[in-house]
């Protein structure tokens, strides 16, 4: 099965909701929660996340995770990751209380297939394109199609490998050839199709010029800060979550300075038509 029938069948089981000017979503992706051990590549950048996950609730915005937001390669047991990450869980079950939360899964929380969606379509009611969201590993043969196989050598070989300063290869994250191979395939989809597509697994945030359709939430795991992309007001805006400083906000010199979450837009707003 070729990469865009993949992406045609992912969508075939998407979750529709509505997108007018009063809509409001955030969308996160490739979180890769873990056990709270080395391997745990959330962990540097979860305060960030809390900071920013707070913000979008108060906000009242919409909560859609584009997969990957627990790392089931590395880890066995959900419940644990779950117990680790207590605090960020607490606040996800927020936005479910007041019906503002979905997620799919991707490719390294491929397990959870049965109990999540592929997809989801926001439909536009304003006469322009709708925005399907897919996690992306449909485009990437080894990690959709092979994923079991992907699955054991992270779990067996990387993951221990990883402790050495070894990457590796086969992530589409790390491999910048295989990257531009399946964003690609995505890109070309989305002329062929007359449609938006928002995908992550890349962890390669993109917004692109007007007109056209292959945008990417980016991750929670950069080592800069984590992205998101906000749909408000039938605009899309990426967003980079990062720690600044500022001297001016100490109380005294001997303070030093003060830390603080940023939210800053590096791309967009982006009209949707």
């Amino acid at each position: 099965m070729s990469c865009k029938k993949r992406v045609q069948r992912a969508l075939e089981g998407a979750v529709r909701l509505p997108l007018c000017a009063d809509s409001r979503y955030v969308l996160f992706s490739d979180c890769h929660r873990g056990e709270g051990t080395n391997n745990d590549n959330f962990l540097k950048n979860q305060h960030l996340y809390l900071a920013a996950a707070e913000y979008y609730l108060r906000k009242g915005f919409f909560y859609i995770e584009l997969g990957d937001g627990e790392e089931l390669w590395e880890n066995r047991c959900i419940r644990r990751i779950m117990s680790y990450h207590e605090r960020t869980y607490r606040l996800l079950d927020c936005y479910r209380q007041s019906n503002r939360f979905l997620k799919i899964y991707g490719n390294h929380d491929m397990e959870l297939r049965d109990t999540l969606p592929p997809a989801v379509i926001l439909q536009n009611e304003e006469g322009g394109r709708d925005i399907c969201m897919i996690h992306g590993h449909q485009a990437d043969f080894f990690n959709s199609v092979l994923w079991r196989l992907s699955r054991f050598l992270v779990r067996y070989l990387w993951k221990p490998l990883e402790h050495t300063g070894i990457n590796d290869p086969t992530s589409a994250a790390r491999n910048y050839r295989k990257t531009e191979h399946h964003e690609k395939c995505l890109k070309n989809w989305t002329i062929e199709n007359d449609t938006y597509l928002v995908a992550g697994h890349s962890h390669r945030p993109r917004l692109p010029e007007e007109g056209e359709g292959y945008m990417n939430t980016g991750s929670c795991v950069h080592p800069s800060g984590i992205t998101c992309i906000e749909i408000e007001h039938m605009r899309a805006t990426l967003v980079r979550w990062s720690m600044g400083t500022d001297v001016n906000a100490a109380r005294s010199w001997h303070a030093g300075m003060a830390l603080y979450v940023n939210r800053e837009v590096i791309a967009g707003p982006m009209k949707i038509v």
